[in-house]
This record gives C-alpha cells, structure tokens and sequence, in this order.
C-alpha cells in the first residue's frame, strides 16, 4: 500500500465537516424559500429544521473531534 497517497484522520474528518457545512447551508436556503412561500408546508418545513438541527449536531461532534478542548 502506498502511504503517500494516504490521508490522514483529520484531513478525512475536514473533508467530511466541509461536505456537512455545505448541506447544512444548503438546507438553510431551502428552509428560507419555503417559508417565503404564500403558503408553506408545515410539515415540511418542520422535517427540514429537524435534520438542519441534525447537521449542526454532527457537525459541532466533529469539530470536537479536530479540535478538542484542552483545560489549561
């Protein structure tokens, strides 16, 4: 195996925090054209806020993971 071409655990954790930022902000968007709707679907729109609340979760876990907390 070629350990050159390897990434490291925390280059994988970055790449995947970035893909989870895009979606979160992606389903921001998608939240706001809904609720500028006349008429927006409730149910919906709730769906939505639950798994953007989801994103914001998984994503706080793994910013701890690359840079956790260390008490002085």
């Amino acid at each position: 195996m070629n350990t050159t071409s390897r990434m490291d655990y925390k280059e994988v954790l970055r790449i995947k925090l970035s893909v989870l930022k895009r979606e979160h902000g992606d389903l921001d968007e998608a939240i706001d054209a809904i609720q500028a709707k006349p008429m927006p679907d409730a149910l919906r729109l709730q769906r939505m806020k639950r798994q953007k609340l989801s994103l914001k979760d998984r994503i706080a876990q793994l910013e701890d993971l690359i840079t956790p907390d260390i008490i002085a």
